[in-house]
């Protein structure tokens, strides 16, 4: 039983209901319209419409920058124990995946009937954040862009957030956390991201709703049904726990199944709806967070956009965000927001984000895939077990999805107080290392006609939002990926394991037909012994002996006359 359930947490994407995960059109009709009187949709060439929005193109910064960091850092960091803390604490019997939270909550914090998540946002401190220190180490790593939490599932705003009494300048920190890290990040010269999450508070919450059904507190409600009321004499007195945990409404009637979530996650089977009120606030907070710090990127961990189709609320967010960017830029938005699950038309819309994953095909619009080294939230055992992705794995993942026309986000995962573990900064400076020496072949690059070669190119299935990655063939020295310069003069030939003997490369044997300029030359970036090469009408083939240096990808520039 106990390998069962190991596996069953492992394996959960794979369990998750294709019902779930499907898109929704974009010719759905929204029933609950929300107010813009308190925060105004900006005017511009964007209405709130689908079809208004397809007039939008990802800026060239975007297909530009490749490489972003995202500090995916709340709350739920603090007990070390994972993604979804706030949600599998209310389980009697345990989580259906990820770490047994159940146990070590109480024995924490406290039983949930009275110290459920709000006991752990009041823990947790952010002692030892140092944004700018954090910030410069990821420009160092490549990256061209960073991303912050501003707020998860969790349902607490990580600003000084004029709708949600409960943000880290009131609760936890005291800091306004998301004005620290845009002003690091503009001070590197990076662009900034926000991603917002906090649209699924309302039925992600609903196990708070839940009690004990046996033991010496059976029956007594768990912390998702106090109100202000019950607050005087707390340390919490003058705020309502509703605010937080967004449960004045009926439950679905399965909702104490782990799973059953990932089946209303786009608002039916079940589900009660959100109502007008929840649907303001949530536009109203999001709003006030564009508004204040006018990010260059926005991430929606939704199917489309916020809260469609039961809501038009994600609509004027889009709208809004556009035209204010094109107020800035000459009529053109220079600003990019991320969604999933996507219509053709709506990537039109938006840019495509695929969840831990990669399609196998080049995109002909830009995309991006986002995932992790460990967790989305602090997982103490697994840098404990040595099993974060490594350096080598990142680049890999890096140069397969560049060469199809993407953007890599990768979460490094920070500690509660702020702090990355020895076992990520080795990672991230491996990144580095890789990056000094090979960064012409990412960055600026666009697709060749191929995306690359050997046995690992077909790939596996995308599912839902992703979550293919690690699915398909191990990757060996055949394998390689292709990027070129944009005037098509530089072609990178990208060795995703490192190579011991001569590397054959069959799209670019004369046989191909796929070369319209004869090769001047080739170099292994960052090696000075020259590479021995051979076309063939079979194929190109390099030899540059047994390169030395770590155990990550190679990259042979092949100069075009």
């Amino acid at each position: 039983m106990k390998t069962a359930v190991r596996l069953l947490r492992v394996l959960l994407p794979a369990l998750i209901p294709a019902a779930a995960l499907a898109s929704i059109p974009s010719d759905a009709v929204p029933t609950v319209i929300v107010s813009t009187a308190r925060e105004p949709v900006a005017a511009g060439p964007f209405a709130p419409t689908w079809d208004s929005l397809r007039g939008y193109e990802a800026p060239a910064w975007f297909r530009d920058a490749k490489f972003g960091i995202w500090a995916h850092w709340g709350p739920q960091c603090e007990p070390g124990m994972g993604d979804w803390y706030a949600r599998h604490l209310y389980f009697e019997n345990g989580p259906a995946w990820g770490p047994n939270v159940t146990a070590f909550h109480r024995e924490t914090y406290g039983h949930p009937s009275q110290a459920g998540f709000k006991e752990v946002i009041h823990r947790w401190q952010a002692e030892n954040w140092d944004p700018d220190k954090l910030v410069a180490l990821y420009k160092r790593a490549g990256a061209e862009y960073f991303f912050a939490l501003a707020n998860h599932h969790d349902n607490l705003d990580l600003w000084d957030s004029k709708y949600q009494p409960w943000n880290s300048v009131r609760v936890g920190p005291k800091k306004d956390l998301i004005a620290g890290w845009a002003k690091a990040a503009r001070a590197q010269g990076l662009k900034f991201g926000v991603s917002i999450h906090a649209a699924h508070a309302w039925s992600w919450y609903e196990p708070a709703q839940g009690a004990d059904t046996q033991g010496p507190l059976a029956g007594v409600p768990y912390d998702g049904k106090l109100t202000a009321a019950d607050g005087k004499g707390t340390w919490w007195d003058g705020l309502d726990p509703q605010d937080l945990y967004e449960q004045r409404h009926a439950p679905a009637p399965d909702f104490l199944k782990p799973l059953a979530i990932h089946e209303r996650w786009d608002w039916g089977n079940g589900i009660t709806a959100p109502d007008l009120a929840y649907c303001e606030k949530f536009y109203n907070r999001t709003m006030d967070l564009i508004n204040r710090v006018e990010p260059d990127l926005v991430y929606f961990d939704d199917t489309a956009l916020p809260l469609w189709p039961v809501s038009d609320a994600g609509l004027k967010i889009a709208a809004h965000y556009y035209n204010q960017s094109a107020a800035r830029h000459g009529g053109r938005a220079e600003v990019v927001i991320f969604g999933k699950v996507l219509t053709p038309d709506q990537k039109r819309a938006l840019v495509w984000d695929v969840e831990r994953g990669a399609p196998n095909a080049i995109q002909a619009l830009p995309w991006q895939t986002c995932t992790c080294i460990g967790s989305w939230h602090y997982e103490k055992r697994l840098a404990e077990e040595n099993r974060y992705k490594s350096a080598s794995t990142v680049i890999q993942m890096l140069a397969d999805i560049v060469s199809k026309n993407g953007n890599l986000l990768l979460n490094i995962p920070l500690r509660g107080d702020g702090t990355p573990d020895d076992q990520s900064l080795a990672v991230v400076e491996g990144i580095a290392a890789w990056m000094e020496v090979n960064r012409s072949a990412i960055f600026g690059t666009r697709p060749w006609q191929l995306f690359g070669e050997g046995p690992a190119a077909a790939g596996a299935e995308l599912t839902g939002q992703g979550f293919n990655e690690g699915k398909g063939k191990p990757y060996t020295a055949d394998d390689v990926r292709f990027t070129q310069s944009p005037d098509g003069r530089t072609l990178y030939v990208i060795g995703l394991v490192r190579p011991t003997q001569p590397v054959a490369v069959p799209a670019l044997g004369t046989a191909a037909g796929r070369l319209d300029r004869a090769i001047a030359g080739v170099v292994l970036l960052g090696s000075a012994v020259p590479v021995k090469w051979t076309q063939t009408a079979a194929a190109l083939v390099l030899d540059a002996g047994a390169p030395a240096g770590p155990a990550t990808p190679v990259v042979f520039k092949v100069s075009l006359r």
